[in-house]
């Protein structure tokens, strides 16, 4: 039999949630270590779960299966079920019996019927009867290859770009070549580290290709990993953070959905789940128009009713403009038409989905643990994300706009910014914009930030943390503006740009104090003259105070920017176009980065 998808626990580590990976009737046990369940009699574990459905759907909508099986592997007299969920209707049991599982004959369920429609989610439960059951491992699995793929398994290339996060990849990395070991396709995947600050100590072996690369962020990591993945001929090129907090089923899964794909264009996005609340998604794939609009964003993965609608809903139509986020990207090399834009770093994963012609899928449990983008909002993360969403409006026919509504996405930016006291973090997005007027020659000379890193650091020091020892101490103060209803003062906050209409608002506004999880958000800044933000751990903030003359500078500045931009908007789209077409060549990437490119980390030492 193929492995599709394996049954996994939660993992110390990576995700300890239970109710993602399966669901208890009475005290059922789990050891963590060795991933055993053990259910006592009269007790009941299930598998309807995101990490442990089975998307039949999903599988059958892009693959070729050659037959479906379920394979349980335990001890102890039991009831198994299986179920399916459809679109618009209530689970359903499909099959039941008593069984008596042993630990040298897996049972083997054969549900090739429900190959044909309709397709649905299924999944599996056990109940022990009278004696204590113990499951050892299970797994969903098709017969055997299509005859088409038996000569052809994807070559895949895992290319991991960092820079100086010297544990974070030595971590992952360690983990990744223990699994490649075991794994039925392992000899047929390529690991490979592009490290950017050239400081990791890794050894280069048959199993690990070590690249010192130059900083050029991480488009130059991902792009000099993308020129090294198409010089060994693999097929596949799967693109991952440094400090990728995973699962090894990620790989396992993603593997086989790419072998049995039938479109030859599939990639696969990693789903997104941040750290704070490993409950709830943060993304699910994402699109972009005017902003990043993240799918399925902050479904809770233990409501089984809205994590099933998610799963019915992934395998319906798609936005045009969806785009995978690099922390896990797999996707085909044959028909590249574009490699990786210099943006340094924010957007060179939307730029690089758009560009080039990929059927992106999601399937469920392909999912990154990252830190919340919340926390790393700055004003140079702002500055990124205005600089890469304005060039894709310039760039690309399915984003493009009138010259209004496209500096209208500027000026979204740099209102919320401003609505929310952070005038630095503006200031910062108005010099984005006037980089991007410079056109793409300003990206190739800036390729590696330094300059622009620098001088955006100096800008906005009064939004760095400090330790909140070393901040003043305010009381809290609460006007009417605050006290109000939700709608009221989002009214008024608006018409009074949040007070910079109102004389004497420095005296007059409330002072608050917010947490990391509100402060991207336009709305709890509103009725406030002083604003302390903490961070998740509450042991760093800053505080912002309210000011006319720096709202005002600064608005007078963005109009006189808009202008300029409006009446230049024909030859900055035509030179970007011109641009973007020329600097996401291989060529243009060779040339940058040589002399290293084709250097592992022994050769550069010679």
């Amino acid at each position: 039999m193929i492995t599709l998808q394996n049954i996994i626990a939660p993992e110390i580590g990576i995700c300890t949630e239970n109710r993602l990976y399966y669901r208890e009737t009475g005290a059922v046990g789990l050891d963590l270590e060795q991933g055993i369940y053990r259910v006592p009699p009269g007790c009941r574990i299930g598998f309807d779960t995101y990490f442990n459905l089975f998307n039949l759907d999903s599988w059958m909508a892009h693959c070729s299966l050659c037959g479906l099986l379920l394979e349980i592997n335990g001890s102890g007299e039991a009831e198994v079920r299986v179920h399916q969920d459809l679109p618009g209707r209530s689970g359903e049991v499909i099959w039941s019996q008593v069984v008596r599982l042993t630990a040298d004959a897996p049972l083997v369920l054969d549900l090739e019927d429900l190959l044909l429609e309709p397709h649905g989610v299924l999944s599996f439960s056990v109940t022990a009867l009278s004696e204590p059951v113990t499951l050892s491992h299970a797994r969903f699995a098709t017969a055997h290859l299509p005859d088409v793929r038996r000569e052809t398994l994807p070559e895949l290339a895992i290319s991991i770009t960092t820079f100086q996060r010297e544990t974070e990849v030595e971590r992952t990395v360690t983990r990744l070549c223990a699994f490649l070991k075991t794994f039925a396709y392992g000899d047929h995947i390529r690991l490979q580290v592009v490290d950017n600050g050239q400081s990791a100590s890794l050894p280069a072996t048959d199993g690990l290709h070590v690249y010192p690369n130059h900083n050029y962020g991480g488009a130059g990591g991902f792009a000099r990993g993308l020129l090294e993945a198409e010089a060994a001929g693999v097929s596949h090129c799967l693109f991952m953070d440094d400090d990728a907090s995973f699962h090894m089923e990620n790989i396992a899964r993603a593997y086989m959905f790419l072998l049995l794909a039938r479109d030859p264009r599939t990639a696969l996005a990693g789903a997104m789940i941040n750290t704070t609340h490993k409950w709830a998604i943060w993304e699910s794939g994402a699109w972009f128009n005017g902003a990043c609009r993240p799918l399925f964003n902050g479904v809770n993965l233990r409501n089984r009713a809205r994590m099933m609608k998610m799963q019915h809903a992934q395998t319906g139509p798609q936005p045009d403009t969806l785009y995978g986020g690099w922390w896990f990207f797999a996707f085909p090399v044959a028909g590249l038409r574009h490699h990786p834009f210099p943006f340094f770093v924010r957007g060179d994963d939307i730029s690089f989905s758009l560009a080039n012609d990929f059927a992106i899928r999601t399937l469920n449990g392909v999912v990154s643990f990252q830190d919340d983008f919340t926390e790393k909002e700055s004003a140079q993360t702002l500055y990124l994300d205005l600089r890469n969403h304005l060039i894709h409006h310039l760039v690309f026919d399915s984003l493009a706009r009138s010259p209004l509504g496209t500096a209208r996405v500027a000026i979204r930016f740099i209102l919320r910014s401003l609505l929310r006291l952070h005038y630095s973090s503006a200031q910062a997005q108005l010099l984005a914009w006037r980089d991007v007027m410079e056109g793409p020659e300003f990206f190739d000379t800036n390729i590696d930030m330094s300059a622009r890193r620098s001088r955006i650091r100096d800008m906005a020091g009064d939004e760095a943390w400090l330790p909140v020892a070393d901040l003043p101490h305010a009381t809290p103060r609460k006007r009417i503006f605050t006290r109000v209803s939700r709608k009221l003062r989002t009214g008024l906050g608006l018409l009074t740009l949040n007070g910079h209409l109102i004389p004497f608002w420095s005296r007059m506004g409330s002072r608050i104090q917010q947490d990391i999880s509100q402060r991207g958000l336009v709305y709890h800044a509103l009725g406030a003259a002083e604003i302390t933000f903490a961070n998740t751990n509450r042991d760093k903030a800053y505080t912002l105070r309210h000011s006319k003359r720096r709202f005002f500078c600064i608005a007078w500045e963005m109009t006189r920017l808009t202008v300029r931009f409006m009446r230049e908007f024909d030859q900055q789209k035509s030179t970007w176009r011109q641009g973007y077409t020329t600097m996401t060549t291989a060529q243009y990437w060779q040339e940058k980065l040589a002399p290293m490119t084709g250097q592992t980390g022994s050769e550069q030492e010679k």
